[in-house]
């Protein structure tokens, strides 16, 4: 494989902004230049908001930001009919709404900010792996009736000509999404932000949050300074670490692992007769599209620990042949894990504590929309709007259980996996 593990940050090295030093002052102050984090400063910046410090402990889009399948598409971590199932018809649909109008605001600021992110307006299957009709049926009219979506219909030969694989029984086709180079975006944006006025510092890892015991307000130390901030908005996901414990056990962070090929150059249509992205039904489910450079990036399994990137390849590779045969002695050339945050019940943690600091996290396993959704939220809520971050309020911060709701997630990832083994 080659030496570099991440192929996003081989071939995106991107700018780079310097660390905190000394003492600085802003209205506010966002923790963690992933995805939530950009988007809440972008949508602060386009709103008027420049005096914001965003600190990044590694380098912008670090965390599962950088390293994510690339998928932009609606919904949530849950699924659409536990949504309205918790919160009733009306709500839900206006929710899994709001994840559709991200989607349409990504493309815009992809436009708005000339972001060279390979993206690829070719939609994304999700591909039946049961030889079951009724999983599509009931996918397909639910979106419909419930959620004003259609989803076109695609026959199990039909969609064997454009995936090149016979695995599959049929597919449902999402024109709306589209995949892009999740990192090149990241970088995009904080790009845009710096040159917005916004103050940008990575290698700037935050260790305490305070309260100020002179005015009001907050303290936010680096190894290397410290902001003095009316609000600060915390979004860290899976790498938040100690840094706040009345965040950090309301989530898991949660490994899922990723593979690139090399490229595959006339190879690539014998396994894939279209340029949409694909995954399936499956509760952990395969999930791959091509990129621009004819390689394949193929993803997939959810653990609770990282591995190596040789075990990576090795378990990713043996999944890729199951569904394309054909590709069997393609060379893997990046292989990586990385850790994703969940919230116990797999929606967006976006919300204040009873001490007022901000918070934006939980995204794992669909988080491109919503983080984008969740700037919006979170920038309006400081801006004084607070409707839409009580949208989110029914979920909260319930705790994860530590260790021990690691062990009861690992174990629920392999009694799903069982599930469907036996299904199909």
């Amino acid at each position: 494989m080659n030496g570099a593990e991440n192929y996003y940050r081989a071939t995106a090295p991107g700018d780079s902004y310097a660390a905190l030093s000394g003492r600085q002052q802003a209205r506010i102050c966002i923790i963690g230049a992933g995805f939530a984090g950009l988007a809440t400063a972008t949508s602060l910046m386009e709103h008027g908001e420049r005096d914001v410090v965003l600190l990044e402990a590694e380098q912008v889009g670090h965390g599962a930001s950088g390293r994510n399948g690339g998928f932009v598409f609606g919904g949530y971590s849950l699924d659409e009919q536990a949504l309205l199932a918790t919160v009733g018809a009306e709500q839900g649909r206006r929710l899994y709404q709001l994840t559709l109008g991200a989607v349409d605001q990504i493309r815009r600021r992809i436009d708005r900010y000339g972001i060279d992110c390979d993206a690829t307006h070719g939609g994304i299957y999700l591909a039946n792996w049961f030889d079951d009709p009724s999983v599509l049926d009931e996918r397909q009219r639910f979106m419909q009736e419930h959620l004003g979506v259609e989803w076109q219909r695609v026959s199990p030969a039909d969609f064997a000509e454009r995936a090149r694989s016979e695995r599959y029984f049929g597919a449902l086709y999402e024109e709306n999404a589209f995949h892009f180079h999740p990192l090149k975006y990241a970088q995009g944006l904080a790009r845009a932000l710096h040159d917005g006025g916004i103050r940008v510092h990575e290698a700037s890892r935050a260790t305490a949050i305070e309260a100020r015991r002179d005015a009001a307000g907050w303290r936010v130390a680096t190894a290397g300074g410290d902001v003095l901030c009316d609000e600060v908005v915390v979004c860290c996901g899976g790498y938040i670490e100690r840094l706040y414990p009345a965040l950090a056990g309301a989530i898991l962070p949660i490994a899922t692992y990723v593979m690139v090929t090399e490229a595959l150059g006339d190879r690539m249509p014998q396994a894939l007769a279209t340029d949409a992205a694909i995954y399936d039904t499956r509760f952990a489910f395969d999930y791959y599209r091509p990129l621009q450079d004819s390689r394949l990036l193929w993803g997939g399994r959810i653990s609770i620990r990282s591995r190596s990137p040789e075990e990576v390849a090795s378990l990713l590779y043996t999944d890729m042949l199951k569904v394309y045969p054909q590709l069997a002695g393609a060379k893997v050339d990046y292989a990586w894990s990385g850790l994703m945050s969940y919230g116990r019940h797999k929606m967006p943690q976006l919300g204040k504590l009873p001490n007022g600091v901000w918070y934006g996290m939980g995204f794992g396993g669909h988080g491109v929309g919503p983080t984008s959704l969740a700037g919006d939220v979170l920038s309006a809520a400081l801006m004084g709007e607070l409707s839409k971050v009580d949208q989110f309020a029914a979920w909260g911060l319930p705790t994860t259980g530590g260790p021990a709701g690691l062990l009861a997630a690992q174990l629920t990832y392999w009694y799903y996996e069982l599930r469907d083994w036996m299904r199909q």
